[in-house]
Order: C-alpha cells, then sequence, then structure tokens
C-alpha cells in the first residue's frame, strides 16, 4: 500500500522558537560547506593528480566519482538513522571521519598513489560527508516547518560555497609554490574550525525546546518502511529519475577542467572553471527555493531539470572562448543549484504524514542516485575515447537528464491527481 500524503502548506502546526531554527541552520551550512562543499570540489583535484603521479585524466575520475558515490550511498543508513533520533552521533562520528581523511592525505605524502588518494580522500571523506549531508537537510524540515523550503536551500547552498572556496584556496597556495600538503593542510584548518564552530551551535541550543523534535524515537515505535517507499509511484519517479540526473549533471563537475585545459586555455583560468560553476549554482540555491513558494516547489523543480540538459547540450559545444566557457559554467551552475535545493523539497511535499520520516525518504532517494555517480565514469571514459566531447556530452544532456525531467514531470502529474491541486 503507498504511503498517505499531505497537503504542503499544512506541514507542521509548530515550530520551536525561531533563534532555535536560525541557529541550527546556520550549524547545517556550516557542516555543510566544509564536508559535502569540499567533496564536491572534487574536479579541482584531476590536474593535480594527472600531473603529480602522470596518470590519466580517466583514471583519475575514479577518485571524485568513488567520493561523491559514498557521500550519497551513505546516505540511506544516515537518514534512517536520523529518523530514529540519532541526529547528533551522526554530526559528531561524520565530522571526526571527515577531518581524518584529510588528516592522513596530508601527512601521508610517502604512500603509494592509490592508498594515499585513492582510499583517504574517496572512502573516509565520501563517508564522513555523508553521515552530515541528509541529517543536517532533514533537520531543517522539522525546525522550520512550513518554511522549510527556503531554509533547506540556504543549508544545500553551503555544497557549492565550498565547492567554490576550496578550489580557489587549492590554486593560490599552488599557484604560490606551496606543495600539495600545505595546500591540504589549510583546507584542513578551515575545515577544522568551521566543524567546530558547527558543532558549538548545535550544542548550544541542544537545550532548547528545538531538541525536543530530534530526540530518539521511543523503542518500538514504527518506522516508514522502504517497501512502502518502493511501491509509491511518484516517489520512485523522483527517485529514478534523480539517478538518471546524476548521470549527466557529474560529467562537468568532473571533466569540465581537464576539457577546458584541452582547449588549450590558461591552468589559472582552468583551475577557476570549478570555482565559477560551483559559485553561479549559489543564487540558484537561495532564490529558487524563496520563487518556488509562490509558484509551487515540483513546478519549478520539474522546470530546472529540463533547463539543464538544454544548456548542456547547447552551451558547451560554442563555449570554447573564456567568455563562452564563463558564459555556460553559469548558466549550468544556476540551474544545477536550483535542482540540487529543491530536490529535498520535493520529498518534504510527498513526506509521509508521520513527522520524522524524512531522513528514509531523502536517503533511499540519493542512495538510488549514487549508482549513476559511480558508473558515469566508466561510461565517459568510453565515450571519450580517444577523444570525441560530442558523444559524453550528448550522453549526459539526452540520454541522461532528459529522461530524468520526463520523470520528474510523470511525478508531478501522479501527485496533481493524488493531492488535487497544481500548486505543488
Amino acid at each position: 500500500m503507498s504511503a498517505q500524503y499531505h497537503d504542503p502548506n499544512q506541514r507542521l502546526s509548530t515550530s520551536p522558537p525561531r533563534s532555535d531554527a536560525w541557529m541550527t541552520l546556520f550549524s547545517a551550512w556550516l557542516a555543510i560547506t566544509t564536508t559535502s562543499g569540499y567533496a564536491f570540489s572534487v574536479g579541482v583535484y584531476q590536474d593535480i593528480y594527472s600531473r603529480e603521479h602522470d596518470t590519466s585524466v580517466i583514471s583519475e575520475g575514479w577518485i571524485g566519482a568513488t567520493q561523491l558515490f559514498l557521500m550519497l550511498a551513505v546516505s540511506l543508513p544516515a537518514g534512517m538513522q536520523h529518523d530514529s533520533g540519532q541526529f547528533l552521533s551522526l554530526f559528531q562520528v561524520g565530522s571526526i571521519i571527515f577531518v581524518l581523511g584529510l588528516l592522513i592525505l596530508m601527512i601521508n605524502e610517502s604512500a603509494a598513489f592509490y592508498v594515499k588518494f585513492f582510499y583517504m580522500q574517496s572512502i573516509l571523506m565520501g563517508v564522513g560527508a555523508g553521515m552530515v549531508y541528509v541529517p543536517f537537510l532533514a533537520v531543517q524540515a522539522d525546525l522550520w516547518g512550513h518554511r522549510s523550503t527556503p531554509a533547506m536551500g540556504i543549508a544545500s547552498s553551503g555544497l557549492f560555497v565550498g565547492g567554490t572556496v576550496f578550489p580557489i584556496i587549492q590554486e593560490k597556495m599552488l599557484h604560490n609554490g606551496a606543495v600539495f600538503a600545505q595546500s591540504v593542510r589549510v583546507s584542513l584548518l578551515f575545515t577544522f574550525i568551521g566543524l567546530l564552530v558547527a558543532i558549538i551551535c548545535y550544542i548550544t541550543e541542544s537545550d532548547s525546546d528545538a531538541s525536543e523534535l530530534l530526540q530518539p524515537r521511543p523503542a518500538g515505535e514504527k518506522l516508514t518502511s522502504l517497501k512502502e517507499l518502493l511501491t509509491d509511484a511518484p516517489y520512485m519517479c523522483v527517485a529514478i529519475g534523480g539517478l538518471f540526473m546524476n548521470w549527466g549533471i557529474y560529467f562537468a563537475y568532473i571533466y569540465l577542467q581537464p576539457l577546458v585545459l584541452d582547449h588549450g586555455k590558461d591552468q589559472s583560468f582552468a583551475f577557476h572553471i570549478i570555482s565559477i560553476l560551483s559559485g553561479a549554482a549559489i543564487p540558484g540555491c537561495i532564490l529558487s527555493p524563496l520563487a518556488a513558494e509562490k509558484l509551487g516547489t515540483m513546478n519549478l523543480f520539474t522546470a530546472s531539470a529540463f533547463c539543464c540538459p538544454v544548456i548542456l547540450a547547447w552551451a558547451f559545444f560554442p563555449a570554447t572562448s573564456i567568455s563562452g566557457v564563463v558564459v555556460f559554467a553559469t548558466l549550468f551552475g544556476f540551474f544545477v543549484g536550483a535542482w540540487f535545493s529543491l530536490l529535498p523539497a520535493v520529498f518534504v511535499n510527498m513526506r509521509n504524514s508521520t513527522v520524522r520520516e524524512l531522513g528514509t525518504q531523502m536517503g533511499l532517494a540519493f542512495a538510488v542516485g549514487s549508482v549513476a555517480v559511480l558508473t558515469g565514469t566508466p561510461i565517459y571514459s568510453q565515450l571519450l575515447w580517444p577523444t570525441s566531447q560530442w558523444r559524453p556530452i550528448a550522453f549526459s544532456a539526452v540520454a541522461a537528464m532528459t529522461t530524468g525531467a520526463i520523470l520528474f514531470l510523470a511525478a508531478r502529474q501522479l501527485m496533481v491527481r493524488r493531492m488535487g491541486t497544481q500548486m505543488l
């Protein structure tokens, strides 16, 4: 039997004091910026690894793909634990694992390539970021009630703030003669301070009324089963649509910088293109949830999904000049940011009538999408061989993201029938 849903405009009738919600939102933004945001900037490492270790761009793509795969795959167990009331434990353990990954990456200079970079960065940092990401998004719905869509947008923007700032730090350090370990040391300092402040901010408010929403569930209380979600048609359309979208979106984040270098562009500019791509997503994260309150979350989410493949297909090919690349990165980044920030809010609109199921709903969908992140690298590598760029772009834009957008449209139509309103 499908889960029963309620009107998204009547989610939670009460909210904790506004100061509690704002403090937790600030904590979420800091935590996501310094963990998932750092993981999301992995494209900037591609050129560093290939130059220092004389390996191919395709081989290096596995590092970023595995890291992003684990960040999303861990979302399911992390989301389920959040729904059980283990939010603070997830936050603390995930932060420690992430910092440990950065620490070992910094000090283990003599290790072999796959031990130093692949295992340490991909596994530890991916798992640590995943334990923080979904719980901090889900907690916003618990605390903000009917204003959770803008709150989730602000929290999600941390993903792209980190993806903007950390590549700039790496580029400036390396450009000024620093070795790789020194640049990682600076990133580690920012990450450690950010996570420490985030933990302090959250614990400071943990004695308030807001903490009542985050207490562990009573023993024996039933959570929504995965079977209920797997048999719910609109939910599965969104989850599978996310799988197809991830096949397309991450191509730009992993391979845009190497492709820019292949066009003969300046190496400093190539370093900054990931920051431009992520920086353009920040206003998308902030503005689209605000507009969604008037236009409908599902409506704007679906429209953003259709814009992404159009921009990738039509703007990437003429983006051979610096101005063309910047225009492409700005447009694509904005709508990617809109899509990312509205995805959690879509699950709030579809959430089960029980109050604390959002972590499981988001976690399962993100875990499904993680398959695309991992399998995208071998697909791109085959399509790129030997030098063809149009084939992976055609796959990403047409076969992947357009299919995902169509599935989102189908989910919207199913929800219109269920809810009896066009304002979703």
